[in-house]
């Protein structure tokens, strides 16, 4: 089983959603997919709610119906609907032991532009801003400036963290990808939860031990000028109060609005110096592979996370040693 391929990786912990349409989920489905990992020696530590990095709508339609990316449009008819179930799935996470749910605001979603080709000819998941399709009108789901998106920001922590908070389960961020700029917008949408100072007036907005974030390094180096050199006082910031619920580990080439994803050891960020500033802040918890390049070969996206996994351990050893 893929558990068992994961166990023999040296993988201890895991971020797992059921396949079920979200409205199905119940506590006893989580206490046993928890239990199903426990025979491997895994901890299933969280879920993601159905808030992905996929568009509110798609068309004049919703993207699909175990979506729950209404909930960022305004008001509706969907809107509290949604957030009731969202409090429900954090209080089942709560009584079968999860520690977080994953989770993403954004009505445009994930964004990229045509792929370039990487070391050996890899696919590489690309983004540069000037060549997004600027002909393209208002977003279906309607225009959203900044003030238009903290508005709805702050209604849904206001609802799901005091949730969150009674059944002690933290609710992890994660950020917009990618981040084009604060004060800036594509098809009239704001996206402040793609920078990291977007996330620095979020965490303010509802100060609680359960509101962090779900911490993509890969994104929020995405977010900078200079990520190499920058990325690590973001982590700082962050660290340093605890906001920091999960890390996505990957690396880019490239910066802010014109980037290319990588393989990890290749990218403009030190990724050794980073699991030491996450040492440095007493980072607690998992290190993720997230995006790889396409590769060739069967199963390309299980072989390019098998190489991730085996260069996070020998990363980890070296700053464990040091």
């Amino acid at each position: 089983t893929q558990l068992e391929v994961l166990a023999q990786l040296g993988v201890n912990h895991v971020d797992h959603t059921p396949s079920e349409p979200w409205t199905e989920w119940t506590t006893d489905m989580m206490v046993q997919m928890r239990e199903r990992c426990d025979k491997f020696g895994i901890r299933l530590e969280m879920m993601h709610l159905p808030l992905r990095g996929r568009p509110a709508v798609a068309g004049e339609k919703a993207a699909n119906d175990n979506y729950a990316g209404s909930i960022f449009l305004g008001e509706g008819p969907d809107r509290d609907r949604h957030i009731d179930q969202a409090c429900d799935v954090i209080r089942m996470a709560g009584e079968a032991g999860l520690r977080g749910l994953n989770y993403n605001i954004t009505i445009l979603g994930h964004m990229r532009t045509p792929s370039k080709k990487g070391r050996g000819g890899a696919t590489l998941s690309t983004f540069e801003f000037d060549k997004l399709d600027h002909t393209l009108g208002e977003f279906e789901g309607g225009a959203a400036d900044e003030d238009a998106m903290w508005e709805r920001i702050d209604y849904w922590l206001q609802k799901v963290i005091p949730v969150a908070e009674e059944y002690k389960v933290q609710m992890a961020c994660h950020p917009s990808d990618p981040g084009i700029g604060m004060d800036k917008t594509y098809r009239g949408v704001a996206r402040p939860l793609g920078m990291p100072e977007g996330f620095k007036k979020f965490v303010d907005l509802y100060d609680s031990p359960y509101n962090g974030l779900n911490f993509c390094q890969g994104c929020m180096s995405e977010a900078l000028e200079n990520p190499a050199v920058e990325i690590l006082d973001v982590i700082r910031y962050f660290g340093e109060r605890k906001k920091i619920f999960n890390v996505h580990f990957r690396n880019i080439k490239g910066g802010l609005n014109n980037f290319v994803e990588v393989f990890p050891d290749e990218g403009d960020v030190n990724m050794l110096q980073v699991l030491r500033t996450l040492k440095e802040v007493d980072y607690p918890y998992m290190i993720m592979p997230d995006h790889v390049p396409g590769i060739s070969g069967p199963e390309p996206g299980r072989v390019g996370f098998a190489f991730t996994y085996g260069y996070i351990h020998a990363l980890l050893q070296a700053v464990n040693e040091s």
